[in-house]
């Protein structure tokens, strides 16, 4: 099973979070990564952010990335969205 925890901030504050669950293990790591942020945006009713070079480096090195405004289309009304995969298949 491949899950990722998002998460909403505002001010420091998790305000809002929830748990992707991606079970199909013939989709390659991409894949799940992509079907679990619009699982997440889907939940948080939020339109899936643009994913930039920085958030590449950062998902890279840790497994985890936060989305600020400068990912968004539109306004958001928390500071960030921080991505991070919590379980991997094995």
């Amino acid at each position: 099973m491949f899950r990722v925890w998002g998460k909403l901030f505002l001010q420091n504050h998790m305000i809002r979070d929830t748990v992707a669950e991606i079970t199909d293990e013939s989709m390659t790591r991409t894949k799940k990564v992509r079907t679990a942020l619009d699982q997440i945006c889907r939940e948080f009713d939020l339109a899936v952010p643009i994913w930039l070079e920085k958030n590449n480096r950062e998902f890279i090195r840790h497994a985890k990335t936060r989305f600020t405004s400068d990912c968004f289309i539109e306004s958001i009304d928390f500071d960030y969205l921080e991505f991070q995969v919590i379980e991997e298949d094995r």
